[in-house]
């Protein structure tokens, strides 16, 4: 939360001229309520399982039409098994966009329909026990930078097939 991944991802698919996905957007449509809705009203169970079946669509529509996608991810996305499973059996790159905790309450401080984000002791603790699993990404990218240097950096990873780098 915080360090960019639907901004960063957006302007990175524009740039190369892909297609974007916003997952947290996807869930919010399926489901037809704002994702603290979710949460009040289905619990986190209930969203990961939402979140799950729209990262394969989105990778399965991806497929379909033969159009790359870069997909930004939810926060909790990669701190589940079976998402991280999905992405990799699917060739997915995965990077993480890295920023230290302070940087992203700073980012955030304004936040208020994050189910996971009550106050800065309870968002310390989700970045600490969500940080092994990003760690787990193929590629790291310091995000405390502009969006616009980030993407270059990612490109400049040379993992984008057909781009450039």
């Amino acid at each position: 939360m915080g360090c960019g991944k639907s901004t960063v991802a957006r302007l990175l698919a524009r740039q190369i001229g892909w297609v974007h996905a916003d997952l947290d957007k996807r869930i919010i449509e399926r489901a037809n309520m704002p994702i603290s809705a979710i949460f009040a009203q289905l619990g986190e169970p209930a969203f990961r399982e939402i979140e799950h079946e729209e990262l394969k669509r989105i990778l399965g529509e991806s497929a379909e039409a033969s159009r790359p996608t870069i997909i930004s991810l939810g926060g909790g996305t990669m701190a589940q098994a079976p998402n991280v499973d999905t992405l990799r059996q699917a060739g997915c790159p995965t990077v993480w966009l890295d920023c230290e905790v302070d940087e992203l309450l700073r980012r955030c401080s304004h936040i208020t329909d994050r189910p996971l984000f009550r106050d800065e002791a309870s968002f310390r603790q989700l970045y600490a026990q969500r940080l092994p699993f990003y760690k787990l990404a193929e590629y790291r990218v310091e995000s405390a930078v502009e969006p616009l240097r980030v993407v270059q950096n990612i490109i400049a990873l040379g993992i984008l097939e057909g781009v450039p780098s």
